[in-house]
């Protein structure tokens, strides 16, 4: 059996050391356009950082692809796929045929269409090349300011590496608060404050509309207000689109990413989807949608590789989650920490002055999500209460001492109704 995957990050991993799990026969190809061994994302941040260098990015062994036994085609981009006639095309021109074919291209950074990206000094920052590429030019050409477009997670991640650095940044978010897709008001305001302590200047509600140089390098940003900054770097941190136009283009059904059923099979026969490009169940919102994250990606991959040899798996659903750190203080969202409407009863703790705050969702009597801001220690058993859908219980006398300890500092496994305990012990467990 040939089979095909097409990408190389985490969704790959996952796929290939299920594919060995329980295909020691197969041949295995993985094409991608990136010229590097398999790394860690998320790491990258702290690369840029200077926290780490580059040998730590790894995410596996070097010798991943022979002990898979796996042949890597890499700096190659695939541009075309035939999925009635079971085969791939390259850019180079080089057709590999496939008997199953697993999609796992990613996210393509989203970077508007204004004047002057061209220059040097403008890059986006969700791959190695970029980080490489900024280190680079750091180290070439004295930067003083740093403008970062976007106040997600990955401008936020960008910016808080810039400031290791000691380079000043203004940060830029179109919309009314940083942070708005997965932290409330009250968290986000926390997070724009430490910012600014730090030196960050944070602009909201406003967007780059013009990149302005001399000698074909960054000199300022205009934005939309006519407001001019200088600055000698541009990072788009906006955040990534879903890489599913081959997709598309070869007729697999394709919403916002391709769609795709539990056993991760897409539209077409014998063609597979994983990671941020594929919209998997969320088992929160109870529908199917993009979950851009490391351990989906990872987690999806391994569902595809099992059923692509023949081995029944299902996916459970995934949730989102976020995690990163600000001037030192963690922060991180599970499932829907951000929703809020009559019929959600939320349970908040805030301690400003300690930049600590926990924000927990019930919806009909169970948690669907959770925002931690300066202690997320009691992450993992949040996870699981959401992952497990477990009934707390609607809100009552009689549940108010169970809410007390489901908002206490140290809640754990031990602070679960005896009922719960006894599913652990003796049925399926709780998954954290």
């Amino acid at each position: 059996m040939k089979i095909v995957i097409i990408g190389n990050s985490a969704a790959a991993v996952g796929a290939i050391e299920s594919l060995r799990q329980h295909d020691q026969e197969a041949q295995i190809l993985v094409i991608s356009e990136e010229p590097h061994m398999i790394y860690s994302r998320p790491l990258l941040s702290h690369y840029l950082a200077g926290e780490i260098d580059k040998t730590r990015l790894a995410y596996r062994h070097a010798d991943f692809y022979a002990r898979h036994h796996v042949q890597a085609v890499l700096s190659s981009r695939v541009v075309a796929i035939e999925p009635q006639a079971k085969r791939v095309h390259t850019e180079s021109g080089r057709t590999y045929p496939y008997d199953k074919l697993l999609i796992c291209t990613g996210g393509t950074p989203i970077v508007p269409p204004i004047p002057g990206l061209a220059m040097q000094g403008v890059f986006s920052f969700t791959r190695l090349d970029d980080a490489q590429g900024i280190l680079h030019y750091l180290g070439s050409v004295p930067v003083r300011r740093a403008v970062v477009v976007g106040g997600g997670m990955i401008g936020l991640k960008t910016t808080d590496a810039l400031m290791k650095r000691r380079i000043a940044v203004t940060m830029v978010e179109l919309a009314p608060r940083i942070l708005s897709a997965a932290l409330d008001e009250t968290a986000s305001r926390m997070m724009t404050n430490l910012l600014c302590k730090a030196g960050a200047e944070v602009i909201t509600e406003e967007t780059v509309t013009a990149v302005h140089g001399d000698g074909g390098r960054i000199g300022a940003v205009e934005l939309r207000s006519g407001r001019v900054i200088p600055c000698e770097l541009l990072i788009f941190g906006i955040g990534v689109r879903p890489n599913a136009a081959l997709a598309k283009e070869a007729g697999i059904m394709v919403n916002r990413g391709i769609v795709v059923d539990e056993h991760m099979r897409t539209s077409a026969p014998d063609v597979y989807a994983a990671g941020d490009v594929a919209e998997a169940y969320d088992l929160v919102v109870d529908m199917n949608r993009i979950v851009a994250i490391w351990p989906n990606a990872y987690r999806q991959g391994t569902i595809a590789g099992a059923n692509m040899v023949g081995v029944p798996r299902t996916d459970r659903g995934g949730l989102a989650m976020n995690t990163l750190e600000v001037c030192g203080v963690p922060a991180m969202s599970i499932g829907n920490g951000n929703a809020s409407g009559d019929d959600l009863e939320i349970l908040a703790e805030l301690e400003e002055r300690q930049n600590r705050y926990k924000r927990l969702v019930l919806q009909d009597g169970r948690l669907i999500g959770a925002i931690l801001v300066g202690n997320i220690d009691r992450a993992g058993i949040y996870t699981g209460l959401i992952r497990n859908k477990l009934h707390i219980g609607t809100s009552s006398a009689r549940n108010t001492d169970w809410r007390r300890s489901l908002m206490s500092e140290h809640f754990g496994l031990l602070s679960l109704p005896d009922a719960y305990r006894k599913h652990i012990v003796t049925g399926a467990g709780i998954e954290v």
